[in-house]
């Protein structure tokens, strides 16, 4: 805010090609307190409604040229100018005008010969409006921004396990998104690594991820395999998903001292494991969506590795859509197992962040969550 407190002064555009009226209600607006910005044609008024962005515009629907429903109309199609309240002004009186009027998106009508007490009450109602809207979006951003950050604070990072020798690319689309991940001690050099996709991008979505981050705490051990913790995840999510809700989701648990990986995936993306030396290949194993059936199978698959072998979760926003040009799932998976396989010489942070520059070349994202995991045996 200014010493002389001009940056709460509401500004008001008025345009109307009659320098008479300009003059009348911008003196009327301005003994209110008002700032007035004057324009004699609709393209003027679009061109000062871009560059001052005023609180509301007062528009003439009679002007030579570009009329007013042509003015607003045009007003209404850019984002600087979009929200701004309009109201016009007008000797019409018939109903079909002013359903036109506000079909284009006009908040009210002032008729000509306009009176100073309908004017201000109609300007101060509308500026009133738009400055209550205005704050409620930016008090529902703040809550937003705060499920984020509590949505972030629950999610692992690599310093917090540095022996569990991973890595992670995590992006929200929205500020609470639905992709999750999460790794989880086991026992002496065991580990369990998951990535989920949960339906939607909105705040149920975001309040998912922490029951799901409790049920992996409480299930993902030794006392029982990777199979029957999926199962057990679904058992409960059936209860709290909301009807069309579901989930889908991996889970790799590696025994390192074993040499041993398992897999288990819902309805989730193959994982792509990249030997020490040679080419990528996608793990494929079968199994059911969560949180839809009450009976789910699912076929874990089982193999050995080696040292220096790597694996990478992901999220399907990494396969489906690159750079704005959608492709075939197939396709999305040939297009990442290529990108992975040029980073074997590369540490596991450089090689995410390289296979996500391979992915997204012109830096374009898609418009989806992302996680892409990366372990190193």
């Amino acid at each position: 805010m200014t010493e002389n407190g001009e940056d709460r002064i509401p500004t008001v555009l008025i345009a109307d090609d009659e320098r008479v009226n300009l003059m009348k209600l911008g003196a009327v607006l301005e003994k209110e307190g008002f700032h007035v910005l004057k324009a004699t044609n609709g393209v003027e008024a679009r061109q000062i409604a871009r560059d001052a962005r005023p609180d509301l515009i007062l528009l003439d629907v009679m002007m030579p040229g570009e009329d007013g429903f042509e003015t607003c109309t045009k007003l209404k199609q850019y984002g600087e100018t979009a929200d701004i309240p309009i109201i016009f002004l007008t000797a019409l009186m018939e109903t079909e005008d002013k359903i036109r009027g506000f079909s284009l998106g006009a908040v009210d009508y002032i008729t000509k010969p306009f009176e100073k007490t309908e004017v201000m009450a109609r300007v101060r109602i509308h500026i009133r409006l738009r400055h209550a809207y205005h704050g409620l979006i930016e008090e529902q951003k703040a809550k937003l921004l705060q499920i984020r950050d509590a949505q972030q604070a629950i999610l692992v990072h690599p310093s917090d396990y540095p022996q569990a020798g991973f890595d992670v690319y995590f992006r929200p689309f929205h500020e609470a998104g639905g992709d999750f991940y999460d790794v989880v001690p086991m026992g002496d050099d065991i580990w369990g690594f998951f990535v989920a996709d949960i339906s939607g991008h909105d705040l149920g979505a975001s309040f998912v991820t922490a029951a799901l981050k409790s049920l992996i705490k409480q299930n993902a051990t030794p006392l029982y395999t990777p199979l029957e913790t999926v199962k057990m995840i679904n058992d409960v999510m059936r209860t709290i998903l909301k009807d069309g809700q579901h989930l889908t989701l991996c889970y790799t648990c590696l025994n390192r001292k074993r040499s041993h990986l398992s897999f288990v995936s819902a309805g989730h993306p193959p994982l792509l494991y990249l030997p020490r030396e040679g080419s990528a290949e996608a793990i494929h194993a079968d199994g059911d969506i969560l949180g839809v059936f009450d009976a789910v199978s699912f076929e874990p698959v089982e193999r050995k590795v080696n040292k220096g072998d790597r694996f990478f979760l992901y999220t399907d926003g990494l396969i489906e859509a690159f750079s704005g040009r959608k492709r075939t799932r197939s396709e999305g998976i040939d297009a990442l197992m290529a990108a992975c396989e040029k980073t074997h010489h590369l540490s596991i942070p450089e090689a995410l962040k390289t296979i996500i520059e391979e992915i997204f070349p012109d830096g374009g994202l898609p418009e989806d969550d992302l996680v892409l995991l990366g372990v190193e045996v």
